[in-house]
């Protein structure tokens, strides 16, 4: 789009014009370099518009709905140092922010245009426009000075030209100065004569010869005139002075002086050397050089001229950034009366040299950037800029090796900051990229910024447990609510990711949910005691912990906790036999009066429902009728005579026996045993002996059978220790684990249980134990009853469950057996 607007007439603006020359001399090499991009947005506006004027509707044109003017918060990066222009927050149109002077901005150059970057958030994007800055005719052209004093002997030869000063218009194109008038006068005409880069330079021409005598001064007015619309004009009055004799001026030997010099040249070196003639001799041929009258002053704080020699001499470094040509007008003066001139220019161009250092300028801070960012993700916006010209203002970008960042190029030496490979916060949360800038000059230049760019975590890392299992042993019989381990895990995330809450999983313990035994704290994962345990009826449970983050999604892990209950001794021994003492009735006993020493009277058998050492037995004789005639094995319970009975021995005998376990605190029970001794009574173990060593074909039978018998279980027992191996083995493969349910096979419990066969055949009783188990695991003993009473000595096994299960099988058999044909022991270590 194009504004036009035009002021009135107005004063002529010079402040700020000598600051703002470098910026203008960067715009426009930036302009020549911006004019080979396409598809960049172009406005037109004329100098000096009012603050609040729009220049171009925003959204429009670049595509955008009026809803994203707020949202990605438009706004203008200019690259100058002043904001010329912003962004409506409303409507999103450009509007003029400050005063614009053109002459301020880009002095001499007839195109003027501001390069903005309009940025926009979420996401960033940068876009170029430019704003070409059309000049209004509102300065006037100026002279240096108000009067220009010129001594011209009056026997100069017609033809002469003598240079005058130029006018100055900081306005460009049409509106600078077009053409110079001299007021009229017989002897003097004006030509305008026309230099490189449209300059005019108004000259004074002598067309008749001089008379001092006729008239000694001549009083002309020059005027210079612009082609703006109004023309504006500036006058400066030339007063020529007819002089006498000295009728020769110097003559430099070449009117123009080119020279190149470098920026870095050392003060003080000699430049050029210009040289004049003069015609005449004497003082009216010895020359002076000096500068001319209207020289600025920043040339001569700059230059410095021999006024014998012509030598230019270095005053003050150069800097092309600030100045790259700088145009000397010198004067050749005799020493003659009157004194003549000549005049010539030197133009001096300053050779650009490195010495200005790459900048990097963030065009927007950058952003943080999510660990899951998709590559391409812009971080920030990057602007690379050098003060120098042509190579050595090419300005390369560089990150360093192996960085996830990378630079995409934009235009004009801007980059965008993108993400280039996969992020994890964990294994660094936050990255100090260092950027380096390096020119193409000679000797390179470069410099280096560093940009902090945090990385958000995302929730990709599930809470990790110290162990996958633990083993907690916890003593029967605790205090309800005591803690019983604390489980740990930790979150590689931060914040609400890294917050961890424990529970349990539901699961079964003896048909119970594992809630109604234990409890944990979901904070700190301490795991609490529901109530107290008992080992006789649970010796290990499985509790699976699961750690769970506060992420969103979250996520968890788990961890299986193996609570082993320890046994203590809270049991005492409970008598299974003689039966009569398990019933709570003074147990009878019979034994003949013949008997010799070591004579088995009867055993006492009891279990201790506890396990290890809490279960270990013990038999003691604590009291008795007579101590000397019986005694008590210490590990079998076994009573037997101590020496043969004799007459004088009582026949009613009374014993009281302490079973005793080896726990601590120890626990006893007492059983009481009356013994009856009688005469006449035989050994039925002899008569059972001699029907032994008696040839029967029944008893031969009854081997036989006993052999198949006992090999068919051993074979029955082999198949079915195969077929559960099997399954094992299978089950393990699958999940694990091999687990055979109590219910189902509560023989093979413990594949590892040791089985011992003990035959007893010592005293009236005959039997056979077999043992099995081991300290930490159920451990049960079966016996066998073979009645002497019965001649195919009856084959019993029974398995008791619990201690209360071995009252009942006893009285069982007590209703059918009396005490003399059986005995029965069954010990449980732990369960």
């Amino acid at each position: 789009m194009e504004m036009m607007h035009f002021s009135e007439p107005g004063m002529t603006k010079r402040n700020g014009y000598r600051d703002w020359r470098w910026l203008a001399l960067w715009w426009h090499y930036s302009f020549l370099l911006w004019s080979t991009i396409d598809g960049q947005i172009r406005y037109s506006i004329p100098e000096e518009l009012k603050q609040g004027s729009v220049v171009g509707n925003l959204p429009k044109d670049l595509g955008f709905g009026l809803s994203d003017v707020l949202d990605r918060k438009l706004r203008v990066d200019a690259e100058a140092d002043q904001q010329y222009f912003t962004v409506d927050a409303g409507k999103g149109e450009l509007v003029v922010n400050n005063r614009i002077d053109r002459e301020a901005l880009c002095g001499d150059n007839v195109m003027c245009v501001l390069p903005l970057q309009i940025v926009a958030e979420n996401p960033l994007q940068l876009h170029r426009i430019e704003i070409e800055i059309k000049d209004i005719n509102d300065n006037f052209p100026i002279f240096s000075t108000e009067e220009r004093f010129l001594k011209i002997a009056e026997s100069t030869a017609t033809g002469i030209r003598f240079p005058l000063d130029t006018a100055q218009d900081q306005d460009v194109g049409s509106n600078s100065i077009k053409s110079y008038t001299l007021s009229k006068d017989e002897c003097f005409s004006l030509r305008v004569k026309e230099l490189p880069g449209n300059r005019k330079v108004p000259e004074l021409i002598l067309d008749k010869s001089l008379d001092r005598e006729k008239q000694g001064v001549h009083q002309l007015l020059l005027t210079a005139i612009d082609g703006g619309t109004p023309v504006k004009t500036g006058t400066t009055k030339v007063t020529v002075t007819v002089l006498d004799n000295n009728d020769n001026v110097p003559v430099f030997t070449r009117p123009l002086f080119n020279i190149s010099v470098h920026e870095n040249s050392v003060v003080g070196s000699v430049l050029v050397k210009v040289e004049a003639t003069d015609a005449d001799e004497g003082v009216n041929g010895e020359i002076e050089y000096v500068f001319a009258e209207h020289t600025p002053r920043y040339i001569l704080s700059v230059f410095s001229l021999h006024p014998d020699t012509g030598e230019i001499f270095l005053k003050e470094s150069l800097d092309y950034e600030h100045s790259a040509v700088h145009e000397l007008e010198i004067t050749a003066r005799d020493k003659g009366v009157p004194k003549m001139e000549g005049h010539c220019r030197v133009q001096v161009v300053v050779i650009d040299i490195n010495d200005n250092v790459p900048e990097i300028v963030l065009t927007s801070k950058p952003n943080p950037v999510r660990e899951d960012a998709s590559r391409g993700t812009v971080v920030a916006l990057i602007r690379a800029r050098d003060l120098d010209s042509g190579d050595n203002a090419k300005v390369t970008l560089k990150l360093p090796n192996g960085s996830p960042f990378t630079l995409k190029p934009s235009f004009s030496n801007n980059y965008a900051l993108v993400t280039n490979a996969i992020l994890d916060r964990e294994s660094c949360s936050e990255y100090n990229i260092e950027i380096t800038a390096t020119d193409s000059g000679s000797p390179v230049l470069s410099s280096k910024k560093n940009i902090l760019v945090t990385i958000i975590d995302v929730n990709d890392n599930s809470p990790q447990f110290t162990l996958s299992s633990y083993n907690v042993y916890v003593k029967e019989n605790g205090v309800p609510g005591s803690i019983l381990y604390s489980v740990s895990a930790s979150d590689l995330d931060s914040g609400e990711n890294a917050k961890i809450s424990y529970s349990i999983l539901d699961s079964k313990v003896q048909d119970v949910s594992v809630s109604s035994y234990v409890y944990i704290n979901s904070d700190n994962g301490s795991i609490y005691s529901m109530h107290s345990f008992d080992y006789e009826k649970m010796k290990v449970f499985e509790i699976q912990v699961q750690a769970k983050d506060q992420g969103s999604p979250s996520l968890s892990s788990n961890a299986t906790v193996h609570v082993f209950i320890l046994d203590q001794n809270d049991n005492a021994p409970a008598v299974i036999y003689p039966s009569s003492a398990v019933l709570g009735s003074l147990s009878h006993q019979r034994m003949p009066r013949s008997a010799k020493a070591g004579h088995l009277v009867t055993k006492v058998t009891a279990v201790d429902a506890d396990s290890g050492h809490n279960a270990w037995i013990s038999y003691k004789l604590a009291e008795a009728t007579d101590a000397s005639l019986f005694t008590v094995n210490l590990y079998t319970g076994e009573v037997r005579t101590k020496r043969a009975v004799s007459e004088q021995d009582d026949s009613s005998q009374r014993l009281l026996i302490e079973i005793r376990d080896d726990g601590e605190p120890v626990q006893s029970a007492t059983v009481t045993v009356s013994i009856l001794m009688e005469d006449g009574l035989h050994e039925p173990i002899l008569d059972l002996r001699q029907k032994a060593a008696e040839p029967s074909k029944k008893t031969g039978r009854i081997t036989l059978y006993l052999i198949l018998s006992l090999a068919s279980v051993s074979v029955l027992s082999l198949v079915t220790f195969l077929i559960l191996a099997v399954k094992c083995i299978r089950s393990s493969r699958s999940s694990g684990s091999c687990c055979t349910r109590r219910s189902d096979c509560d023989d093979y419990k413990n594949p590892n249980r040791n089985l011992q066969i003990q035959l007893n055949t010592d005293g009236p009783i005959k039997y056979v134990e077999v043992l099995g188990g081991d300290m930490l695991s159920q451990s049960q003993s079966f016996r066998s009853c073979m009645s002497p009473m019965s001649e195919y000595s009856d084959f019993t096994l029974i398995k008791p469950s619990s201690t209360t299960d071995f009252k009942e099988v006893i009285s069982v058999l007590d209703a059918s057996l009396p005490d003399s044909t059986w005995t029965f022991e069954s010990q449980q270590v732990s369960r």
